[in-house]
């Protein structure tokens, strides 16, 4: 990790901040420092450190998506990644995400509604796949390779194991691919200032082309574990399928397409738990021990077939 990106990022994104607006506030902050991101706030300018490896060429079309859906995710500020210590960067508006504290204002109709028409868009042409499975691959390789011994790990590689190949990131997705977010959560959106804004999508890294019910399959998981309510997720669902979302049947049984994906999310959200518990040098909380609870549960109904 460079130890000077943070403030290097913070001046260029003061820098975007100053040329854009005739007078700036000037609050700074650092949203995240991590090896694979850094984000930095000046006023209402957000500047992201992308990835190291981070392809600029794929990272514009991604941004270029961004900017021709604008009622769905976040517009960039800038039109293409500028570099800075080998890594690109791109500029956003800076907006308020959803309040942690407060799962019961959650907007899970307005994130259903805005997935679904993410998912009915056009797919544009040259737009690299979507990242999910590959990040559920990388999630499960980390544990296989620096925690295979604990208790752990052997519900979790057997549940991994028996997913089929495309949800290991190993082959396409059945069904014809669609614009996808890749890693949507409730951390991924956020509203501008003023009254009655929209909520909107953020982060461009892993959206590309792909299955849309990868998009759904967080949301499924935490309810399918018991860490999302029924009336959420009903909520959720329901908004999904008014807005003609292509992700599920229109009716009837979501699970046979939410399944698979739900299974890989929910082993995926495991392994990143166990890798972090170890290296933290803690036990595993109860939220943690629910999630390999699952894994091992699976074990017990196989996986649906993309035929079943």
């Amino acid at each position: 990790m460079t130890p000077d990106l943070p403030s290097a990022l913070t001046a260029r994104a003061a820098q975007a901040a100053h040329a854009s607006a005739v007078a700036c506030a000037c609050v700074a902050a650092t949203l995240a420092h991590r090896e694979d991101t850094t984000v930095v706030r000046h006023a209402a300018t957000v500047a992201k450190a992308h990835a190291p490896g981070t392809d600029p060429g794929e990272l514009a079309l991604r941004v270029a998506v961004a900017a021709g859906l604008p009622g769905v995710l976040l517009p960039p500020l800038a039109p293409a990644p500028v570099e800075l210590h080998g890594r690109p960067v791109t500029y956003w508006p800076y907006g308020t995400p959803v309040d942690p504290d407060d799962p019961d204002a959650a907007p899970w109709e307005e994130a259903a509604t805005l997935l679904a028409r993410l998912h009915l868009a056009p797919l544009p042409a040259g737009l690299p796949p979507m990242r999910g499975p590959e990040k559920a691959a990388r999630a499960v390789a980390l544990l296989r390779d620096t925690r295979p011994r604990h208790p752990a790990a052997a519900p979790l590689l057997e549940a991994w194991a028996e997913l089929p190949p495309w949800a290991r990131g190993e082959e396409p997705a059945p069904g014809a691919a669609r614009l996808c977010h890749g890693d949507f959560h409730l951390g991924q959106l956020i509203r501008r200032a003023g009254p009655g804004t929209p909520w909107l999508l953020i982060d461009v890294d892993d959206l590309g082309s792909g299955t849309p019910v990868w998009d759904l399959a967080r949301p499924a998981a935490w309810y399918a574990c018991g860490m999302l309510g029924p009336d959420a997720w009903h909520r959720f669902l329901t908004a999904y399928r008014a807005a003609g979302g292509p992700a599920v049947p229109a009716d009837g049984d979501p699970w046979t397409a939410l399944d698979v994906p739900a299974r890989a999310l929910t082993v995926q959200t495991a392994a990143r738990a166990v890798t972090k518990a170890v290296a933290a040098g803690r036990a595993l909380d109860e939220v943690e021990e629910s999630l390999v609870d699952a894994c091992a549960r699976m074990r017990s109904v196989a996986a649906p077939s993309p035929a079943d």
